[in-house]
């Protein structure tokens, strides 16, 4: 009795179909037939006619032996290399254990004498970018490492000023002989 398939949305079987019309493109325009590809490939014809129309019942490996037959093996590096998401999250999960480590304060302020309230203050841009990467909002990693660089770098205090490129360095002093 044959396991059960999974169920999948209607744009990853989409997916699978399109992937199945590729194999079979391929197989043609090698001028293969059916059963000699089904045979080097360790399958029956029906198997492989299955997986020409991207049936979700047939296996990756299936998928793989096929790609194999076909020459097409190395594009199997390719599944599942770029994780958007993933990274997306993974940036998301850092900048949240930075802004917590670095908005600790040490001792809570001390209550205002009499009705005194503190003035409410509004959160700076780079903190709301940082609540905006907390969101999800899909801030690159480059965004969020803008957001830890503190500002434009200053340029070493020098006693002596900057000269032109190419021009000789008159620091040096040389010694009278």
């Amino acid at each position: 009795m044959p396991g059960k398939t999974a169920r999948l949305l209607p744009a990853t079987e989409r997916l699978l179909q399109a992937l199945g019309e590729r194999l079979r493109l391929a197989r043609l325009r090698r001028r293969l037939p059916a059963k000699q590809v089904a045979e080097r490939a360790g399958m029956a014809v029906p198997t492989l006619r299955a997986i020409e129309r991207g049936s979700p019942s047939a296996t990756l490996g299936a998928y793989a032996s096929v790609m194999q037959v076909l020459q097409l093996e190395a594009g199997l590096v390719l599944v599942a290399q770029d994780d958007p998401l993933g990274r997306q999250l993974q940036d998301t999960a850092l900048m949240s254990r930075l802004t917590t480590r670095r908005s600790r304060s040490p001792a809570t302020p001390a209550p205002m004498p009499g009705n005194a309230r503190p003035k409410a203050t509004h959160p700076t841009a780079s903190e709301r970018t940082v609540r905006t990467a907390r969101a999800g909002s899909g801030i690159s990693s480059e965004d969020l490492l803008e957001l830890l660089d503190p500002g434009p770098h200053k340029t070493p205090l020098t006693s002596s000023p900057a000269r032109p490129a190419g021009a000789p360095d008159k620091s040096r002093k040389s010694k009278p002989r």
